[in-house]
């Protein structure tokens, strides 16, 4: 018997900071055929809001360490003005979507990240029962789409900031079970490039022996490490397809497909 197909598009970079590019964007989801779910990060908006109020961001290979008092700007960027404004718009486009932080519904609970090396404050990471797969199957069933901004909890009450990368990929591998699932990240980029100033120089597949060879050489790097990590991750756990690409071409043969072999 074959599985129902759900489609998770995971959309950041500079896309989710422009307004027009990011309408058009989710007109483009609104035609996609199918259930869908969109997970979406947060861009540079709270940085610049960060910066306006006198703190200063600070990223490890395309992380946030997260302090208090950043939690509460990431929490009022990503999980109010952000995932409401992307909700308005998709209504307007008449997709039915809910907009979810990971504490409602209890979607997506984790766990505080342990101090090692690097002390990361108040980030969540996830582990392979922290996502609701029956809710989220059900809004699917109902006809809903739901659009999880990067905020999860722990269960205790603190809210925790997560890697959106991360939770596309922990959603895409929970739905795997039920259904047979492509996951998309979009951005502003036609896909993993040879060449950071050649937006041309498109590298079409990666396995994972390609993959170390890219890393060791410095060719994959920064925010693009994470990304990556997270997909063949959900490959190896039962995701069909992970497909990075532009998100205003995610139907274009100018992308990067990635395979285990």
């Amino acid at each position: 018997m074959n599985k129902p197909d759900v489609t998770i598009y995971k959309i950041g970079g500079s896309i989710i900071d422009d307004v027009a590019e990011l309408t058009k964007f989710l007109a483009l989801l609104a035609q996609a055929d199918g259930p869908k779910i969109l997970v979406h990060g947060g861009g540079k908006g709270a940085s610049t809001l960060m910066r306006e109020l006198g703190m200063q961001p600070q990223l490890v290979n395309g992380r946030r360490i997260t302090d208090a008092a950043t939690l509460d700007i990431v929490t009022m960027f990503y999980a109010g003005k952000t995932n409401k404004q992307v909700v308005a718009e998709l209504q307007k486009l008449g997709v039915n979507a809910l907009g979810l932080s990971g504490a409602d519904g209890n979607v997506i609970k984790g766990h505080k990240r342990p101090v090692k090396d690097i002390d990361y404050g108040f980030v969540g990471d996830l582990t392979p029962v922290s996502v609701n797969n029956t809710l989220l199957e059900s809004l699917l069933e109902a006809g809903i789409t739901p659009v999880l901004c990067p905020i999860i909890h722990d269960g205790q009450g603190q809210l925790l900031n997560t890697n959106a990368d991360t939770i596309a990929s922990a959603v895409a591998v929970a739905l795997a079970v039920e259904y047979t699932v492509t996951l998309h990240y979009c951005f502003e980029k036609n896909g993993v490039l040879h060449d950071v100033a050649d937006d041309n120089s498109v590298i079409p597949e990666i396995n994972s022996d390609t993959y170390a060879e890219l890393k060791q050489y410095g060719i994959i790097a920064e925010g693009m490490l994470p990304k990556l990590e997270n997909a063949f991750a959900a490959l190896n756990q039962g995701v069909a397809q992970v497909i990075i690409g532009h998100a205003l071409h995610i139907s274009a043969d100018l992308r990067t497909v990635l395979c285990l072999k």
